[in-house]
């Protein structure tokens, strides 16, 4: 990547930062914009997990990460502290990570 590239990127990121503080608070003044903001972060939060757990490159993989995520979700279900969500996640991924060795690819 070169400098310019970096430059430039760096500047629209600054933009977008700029814009919405200064240009976007008079549309989202109304109730139905402020609730449509409160629904984006989980939603985009919820793509995040889902990209990185069934994804790998160029293929769809079910593989222990998704069973981690699932053993992690039953824990913030059953209401537990967020490192015994993390310990539960982890533990589960890494325990069927040790059993097997391949994963199922759909392409």
């Amino acid at each position: 990547m070169s400098w310019t590239t970096l430059l430039l990127l760096a500047a629209g990121a600054y933009g977008f930062k700029a814009a919405g503080t200064f240009g976007l608070a008079r549309f989202m003044s109304g109730d139905r914009a402020r609730g449509i903001g409160a629904l984006l972060p989980p939603a985009l939060l919820a793509a995040l997990i889902a990209v990185g757990t069934l994804s790998t490159e160029q293929s769809l993989v079910v593989d222990a990460r998704l069973a981690g995520v699932a053993a992690g979700a039953v824990a913030v279900w059953r209401r537990a502290p967020f490192w015994v969500v993390v310990v539960v996640a982890a533990v589960v991924t890494a325990a069927l990570r040790r059993l097997t060795d391949g994963a199922l690819v759909l392409t």
